[in-house]
Order: C-alpha cells, then sequence, then structure tokens
C-alpha cells in the first residue's frame, strides 16, 4: 500500500488540517492553489472521505480527518527526531566501546584512557583486545571500534589520524656487557628530540640474539631492512606476543630487543633496562589511530576518539625524536 502513495501528499494534508483554507495552504507549501486542490481530491479518494467540508466560506474537518491529523502529529515528530538527532550526552551513553592496540598500550596507556572516559560517561561500557596487523582489512565487519598502531603511511581504506613518530632504539637489562662498556646518558634524547650518535657498533648489534614481540604493530622490521642492505642478519632466539613476557626474559639474559624509542623510554622509567640509539639510519614510526569510516560520524564515536587521542598525545607516543 505505501507504496503507491506519494508521500508528498502527507505534508499537503497535514497543513490542510491545520489551515482549513486552500488558499493559505498553497502559501506555506509554495504551491499553486489548483495543485491544492488537484491534491486535496487525491487525498479524499485515498482516504475515502471527503476529509474538508465546506460550509459557508468554511472547510469543516471531518471525524476521519481529526483522526488522521492525530496520527500525522505523531509521525511527522517521528521524522523529525529521525532527521535530527538528539546532541550526544555523554552521560547518558550505555554504550559500549571496544578498543585494540598492544599489550603495552594495555598496561601503560589504557588505565588513562579508561579513567577518562568513565569519568565523563559512567555507564559507558569497554572491552580491551590486541591488536592484530591482519585485524586492518577486517574492521568493517569487527566488533572493533577504533585501533592504535604503527604503520609506516597513513592507511588506505580506513579513517585515520596520526598520533605521534619515533624511531627505534636497541634495548637491554643494565646488567648487559653493552651497557657497561656503552654507557650513555639518554638526557639528549629527551631535551632534544633529536637523533644522536650511537655508541653501539653493528658488530655489537649482531653480537648477542634478540627477542620480538610479535603482536601488535611492525616495531623492528626497519632494522633487518637496513641490515639487509649490508649484506648483515641478526639472530632472532626468541619471538612472543607480549611486552610483559619479552621484558622478563630480557631482564634475565643478554638478549637485545629492537623497540620504539617511546616505549624503550616509558619502561626503562620502570623496569631496570637501558638503551641506546641504533647504528643504522631506520624510519621514522608513525603510530595511528585506525577506525571503520562507517564510524565517521557517530557521535559517540567521535566524542571516544577525541578523547582518546588526547590522552594518548599526551602519554610517551609524542616524545620520540624528530625524523
Amino acid at each position: 500500500m505505501l507504496n503507491k502513495v506519494n508521500l508528498n501528499l502527507l505534508t499537503t494534508l497535514r497543513v490542510l488540517l491545520e489551515e482549513c483554507h486552500v488558499s493559505r495552504t498553497a502559501h506555506r507549501l509554495h504551491l499553486t492553489q489548483s495543485a491544492v486542490s488537484r491534491q486535496l481530491s487525491q487525498l479524499r479518494e485515498l482516504f475515502s472521505d471527503p476529509l474538508l467540508v465546506r460550509d459557508g466560506n468554511q472547510l469543516i474537518i471531518t471525524p476521519r480527518a481529526i483522526q488522521l491529523q492525530k496520527k500525522l502529529n505523531s509521525i511527522f515528530h517521528e521524522f523529525d527526531e529521525l532527521l535530527n538527532p538528539e546532541a550526544f550526552v555523554p552521560q547518558n551513553w550505555q554504550g559500549e566501546f571496544v578498543i585494540a592496540s598492544s599489550d603495552y598500550v594495555a598496561q601503560y596507556v589504557f588505565p588513562e584512557v579508561v579513567s577518562n572516559l568513565a569519568t565523563q560517561a559512567p555507564n559507558i561500557s569497554i572491552q580491551y583486545q590486541l591488536w592484530q596487523p591482519s585485524y586492518l582489512s577486517q574492521l568493517a565487519d569487527s566488533p572493533i571500534q577504533l585501533a592504535s598502531t604503527m604503520l609506516p603511511e597513513q592507511p588506505q581504506g580506513v579513517s585515520s589520524m596520526q598520533i605521534g613518530c619515533d624511531r627505534s632504539v636497541c634495548v637491554m637489562r643494565k646488567g648487559h656487557p653493552l651497557a657497561q662498556s656503552l654507557a650513555q646518558s639518554i638526557t639528549q634524547y629527551l631535551q632534544k628530540k633529536q637523533k644522536v650518535q650511537s655508541k653501539l657498533s653493528v658488530d655489537d648489534l649482531l653480537a648477542y640474539s634478540h627477542i620480538r614481540v610479535t603482536g601488535g604493530g611492525d616495531k623492528d622490521s626497519y632494522l633487518d631492512k637496513a641490515l639487509q642492505k649490508i649484506g648483515k642478519q641478526r639472530h632472532i632466539a626468541l619471538k612472543v606476543p607480549f611486552f610483559s613476557a619479552a621484558f622478563n626474559v630480557l631482564g634475565q639474559s643478554d638478549y637485545l630487543m629492537v623497540l620504539p624509542f617511546h616505549i624503550a623510554n616509558n619502561l626503562s622509567q620502570h623496569l631496570d633496562i637501558c638503551f641506546q640509539p641504533l647504528p643504522l639510519d631506520t624510519p621514522v614510526h608513525k603510530y595511528w589511530l585506525l577506525w571503520h569510516p562507517k564510524h565517521d560520524q557517530d557521535l559517540a564515536h567521535q566524542w571516544a576518539r577525541n578523547n582518546i587521542k588526547q590522552v594518548m598525545e599526551n602519554s610517551q607516543y609524542s616524545i620520540g625524536y624528530e625524523a
């Protein structure tokens, strides 16, 4: 039935029943009087009722029209709400927000994210998942609403914001033989935020086996590519998905790790580790917040991602030295 109805007729009927006057209705709708008269004839046929009955110089609403008027007011009110959604109020939000990143972010950044969101939206439900690079192509059907990861360039096919950048460093326990012979303050790193000359040589880097963290984004393949260019290759002795497991092993061995500066710097304040700039030039790590474009205009998502962006930009993400 609905597909046979010209819905513009309902707009005309609504105004006709408010004005009870053809010419005034025509003026409000920017139509000719004859066009409104033709539509009134169509409406009378559609509802099998005269709707408006002439009494002298007046048009009187029929009982059927009174019933229709109440329903029309309700329908048009719902249309108005449909086209003009209510403003987003964080205090009233009861939805779930799913975030994905590494276990490093989960431990050192996520608590502040939760505090920030929950303070403003006390009824929010937050879920955290470990990010894997393969998820990037699956965001359309994934429950993940926002992810943070590192990628060399802005990803295609998804929406994104860059939240920081830095370079790789070589991390070791403070009791490591290299740490003893290459002791160097990181003051220059922190004050100037620029590259400094490494006291570490390529031979030093290759003299010890390495740990690789496989979870999250690509954290150390830049070094492998730089080594390939000079015909060298390091030995990866251990691959683990979590930073916590990697650093537990690192603290009890002479293994080395290659990590972004902001992670190494932050963890050096919590763990008995130190780090050195790499002896080879490697590209800058770029950090991104990613989401599927279907969330671009979602008011709740806009609020959440802007809050998370602010927290992350204020964290160690933005401390890395310049390219």
